[in-house]
């Protein structure tokens, strides 16, 4: 099966994949655990009297340890067995759970929320890449993971604060840990994919881990890193940076902007939780847009209209319903482009590379979201709130353009031939020579 490069990325069958339910219950606990810890931390930080510096910086802290292990992470995945790993950073955040409430002061609660943090972002990351692998980079059954993981981002904070206001620190840790089991079940009635089953195809043993396995190594971090070798890679990646640079520019100064036109909590809550909703309800249809469209013009397209629409806001006027009516609309583009995205990366790459491709991807989005939320503040703190959202924009379509130009001379080679399934490219060599 040749795809966009040509190449046979994922060596499978031509017949579909099937996906046991049970990952699709992963996914919004998996997804989940990460926004329960992330509700939690202001919440108990104010709790013990702590400033909004280091609120922010305990909040900032859970990404620490996933910038600079995501890529290792994702090796131990694709060499030891996904499921296997990630289990093993569920049971880490259902232990460290309860020493939260015991930890009263910043610094010991700023090592257990780095040691946490990374532990469920890591989680989170297990679940994507099984979905990767059983899934075979198929975008409708990734688009349906994506659309019931948006379950867990929507109730883990509403059941989170409630169990907060009614019992505390004690029940809401508690039951954060809970939450942890419940994943735990669903990973033990997920398969491991079949590179890691005993009966494996490529005729090499189960790779058995050792303790110099859990220190990173240089090597896997060169070979993750040359993946963006890959054209269909190089230019995800820049996609997704840029999706989520819309995400940060929305946590950060259109909170501050909609505050200053006058929206009250409930009204900004509102306009969070519809782009939630319309993204979920948009991945359903990345299958169908992968079969009506190149996927790799459909993702920069999305993201060029969703970039349009953030940078928009001040010119609505501050009519509710004209905010309501943008956030449908781009959360419906970005739950669309974001299954694409996920699919082209698990196509580009062999099934041993999956979690590699993974950590790649988190590594970036862990980038952007320590980097534009303070850049994009500068900006509005020297030319305006409002302007903001206009340089900015400006800024991100002017990148936009040479991914355009990129993406029209790949379609232009596509139509010109592509080699055959028996010819072996040098980025064919050099994803084989990476396999672990």
């Amino acid at each position: 099966m040749n795809r966009d490069d040509g190449i046979d990325v994922l060596g499978i069958n031509a017949s579909r994949p099937r996906i046991p339910a049970s990952l699709y219950v992963a996914g919004p606990f998996s997804m989940g655990y990460v926004d329960f810890y992330t509700f939690l931390i202001p919440l108990y930080g104010l709790s013990l009297g702590l400033d909004a510096s280091e609120i922010g910086i305990l909040v900032g802290g859970r990404s620490i340890l996933a910038l600079f292990l995501s890529i290792h992470i994702g090796v131990l995945m694709d060499r030891f067995g996904t499921r296997r790993v990630t289990l093993f950073f569920v049971w880490t955040g259902m232990a460290l759970a309860p020493l939260f409430p015991l930890v009263p002061g910043f610094w010991p609660l700023l090592l257990l929320q780095l040691i946490s943090g990374a532990a469920v972002s890591f989680a989170w990351s297990g679940a994507q890449t099984l979905i990767a692998q059983l899934a075979e980079g198929d975008a409708g059954y990734i688009g349906k993971f994506s659309f019931f993981a948006r379950f867990g981002s929507t109730t883990a904070p509403i059941l989170a604060g409630a169990v907060w206001d009614y019992g505390g620190v004690w029940p809401a840790y508690l039951l954060g840990a809970l939450w942890g089991a419940v994943l735990t079940i669903a990973l033990f009635r997920t398969p491991e994919a079949e590179i890691f089953g005993p009966g494996r195809t490529d005729g090499r043993r189960r790779a058995r881990f050792r303790a110099r396995d859990a220190l990173p190594r240089a090597s896997d971090y060169v070979r993750s890193i040359m993946l963006v070798a890959i054209p269909a890679i190089a230019l995800s990646m820049a996609v997704m940076s840029m999706r989520n640079t819309t995400y940060s520019i929305q946590t950060s100064v259109y909170v501050v902007y909609l505050n200053r036109i006058g929206l009250v909590g409930t009204m900004i809550g509102a306009l969070f939780a519809t782009v939630e909703i319309a993204s979920g309800l948009g991945s359903l249809f990345a299958g169908r847009a992968m079969r009506l469209a190149d996927p790799q013009r459909t993702m920069l397209s999305g993201t060029v209209l969703s970039i349009v629409l953030i940078a928009a806001t001040p010119l609505l006027g501050g009519i509710f319903a004209l905010l309501l009516l943008s956030q449908a609309v781009r959360g419906w583009l970005e739950g669309v482009i974001q299954p694409v995205i996920l699919s082209v990366q698990a196509r580009a790459v062999g099934r041993h590379q999956q979690g590699a491709v993974v950590g790649l991807r988190q590594t970036g989005q862990r980038l952007t979201s320590i980097l534009i939320p303070p850049l994009i503040g500068g900006i509005a703190d020297r030319w305006g709130v409002s302007e903001s959202f206009v340089i900015f924009g400006a800024f991100m379509l002017l990148l936009c353009v040479p991914l355009a130009l990129i993406t029209q001379r790949a379609r232009a080679r596509r139509r010109r031939g592509r080699p055959s399934p028996g010819r072996r490219t040098d980025l064919q060599r050099f994803s084989r020579r990476g396999r672990c």
